[in-house]
């Protein structure tokens, strides 16, 4: 009898190809770095701050949700146990809280059938990713530099991605006009466009309103899918509100993500996407894209967990909807923590003196510096090892050349007090780079 043959493993090229991709292995250098560097002060996670987090409020929002389902929706305790113990709807089961949510944070008006409840926002990019991008000529236009979770996704699926820059004040249309193009002019078909409008990730770039109503217009004339993501929308700087794409849409142009991540607690790993365009069937019958959608989703993650949802349910009832009102000690936080890394950085990092420069969010939780030398995987561990400060390159961030002098900073995570010293130890590496220390 033959004995087992030797072990020879896997080979990497026999696994999809995305897999070798550098884009995928960013995440896992920098919590590597974290985990070897204990002790240093960390600019890298765009993570909410811990400190607003309080355990015991888990279980009253889920007796919240269940008083919830019995007074408010007169389900019988028979129907609350299969409720919080089953499966449940693929779709979600507080969609219409997050409707009501939705409609009174942001006037995005629409009828909760339109809203799929996922496993976070990830998993509602990579629903829409799958049913958009149907044919190998389809191509997904991502902001450059942009977020890596749209292009990771986009990469799992084979599907292309093609950069269109940013400009001072988020999208550059100009260059949008140019890329739709020249994407038609070698026979593709541009899909879809993502971008974050408000305080985007990585850049803190935002986009301003009469250029929110031109890129509509713009998706209409070159019959274009907009992809919003809108996570930090709450956290202003300044104080200015400006509306989402999705509440000045008027021709089921925009596809929303939204994520509770930032606003209460992303342990949850509760999102939605609001997709209510019209999708007509070969024979004439009309559903949603959400409808769709559920349809990849019962073959991906089944359902998002029933009692995360509870829980995120039992938050929104007990706020009455309305998240914004509810999150303003936290946007208060992220106001003073943005302006401590402005005045850190002017203290210990001045502009006039050395050969460095950043960008002024108006909210958010990045900036982005500017630096006379290359900021590389190098610079990093030498920074965390050395220096005990850690930050993330820019060149991480763009689909090809682009980023090297720069840096990413997250003022969300830390104190003030951490910011002031994490600036310090910061400049301190740098001026020493400069050769001025």
């Amino acid at each position: 009898m033959r004995g087992p043959g030797p072990d020879t493993g896997l080979r990497a090229a026999d696994l999809h190809s995305s897999l070798s991709d550098p884009l995928l292995d960013v995440m896992n250098f920098l919590n590597e770095v974290t985990l070897r560097y204990p002790d240093a002060v960390s600019f890298g996670p765009g993570r909410p701050y811990d400190g607003f987090f309080e355990v015991d409020r888990i279980s009253t929002y889920l007796d919240t949700y269940t008083r919830y389902l019995e007074q408010d929706l007169g389900r019988t305790p028979e129907e609350v146990r299969t409720a919080l113990f089953q499966y449940g709807r693929t779709n979600g089961q507080i969609h219409e809280l997050v409707a009501r949510t939705i409609a009174q944070d942001e006037d995005i008006h629409t009828d909760p059938s339109g809203i799929v409840i996922t496993v976070g926002c990830q998993e509602a990019m990579v629903l829409v990713l799958r049913a958009l991008l149907a044919d190998p000529d389809d191509v997904l236009l991502v902001t450059d530099p942009g977020y890596v979770g749209i292009t990771g996704a986009a990469r799992l699926l084979g599907a292309e991605t093609v950069p269109v820059p940013e400009d001072g004040a988020g999208l550059d249309l100009d260059a949008l006009r140019s890329t739709l193009a020249a994407v038609r002019a070698r026979g593709k078909r541009p899909r879809a466009l993502y971008v974050i409008p408000d305080f985007s990730n990585p850049s803190g770039t935002s986009m301003p309103t009469p250029k929110r109503h031109e890129l509509l217009d713009l998706a209409a004339e070159e019959d274009l899918l907009l992809l919003e993501d809108n996570p930090y929308g709450f956290f202003s700087r300044t104080g200015e509100r400006r509306p989402t794409l999705k509440s000045l849409d008027s021709r089921h142009r925009v596809i929303y993500f939204g994520s509770f991540a930032k606003t209460c607690f992303p342990g949850a790993r509760v999102g939605y996407v609001l997709a209510d365009q019209p999708v007509t069937g070969d024979d004439g019958r009309r559903t949603l894209l959400a409808d769709e959608l559920s349809k990849i989703k019962s073959m991906v993650t089944v359902n998002t967990p029933a009692l995360a949802q509870a829980v995120i349910g039992g938050m929104l009832v007990a706020h009455d909807c309305r998240l914004r009102d509810a999150n303003k000690d936290l946007i208060d936080f992220y106001r003073g923590n943005m302006e401590a890394l402005l005045g850190a950085l002017a203290r210990h990092l001045p502009q006039d003196r050395w050969q460095v420069r950043w960008n002024v969010p108006d909210g958010g939780f990045f900036l982005v510096l500017t630096l006379p030398f290359a900021a590389d995987n190098a610079l990093l561990e030498e920074s965390a090892r050395d220096y005990g400060v850690i930050w993330t390159p820019m060149s991480s961030f763009y689909l090809g050349a682009g980023g090297e002098h720069q840096i990413r900073l997250s003022a969300s995570y830390l104190t003030p007090d951490q910011i002031e010293e994490g600036v310090r130890r910061l400049a301190s590496h740098l001026t020493r780079r400069m050769g001025q220390g």
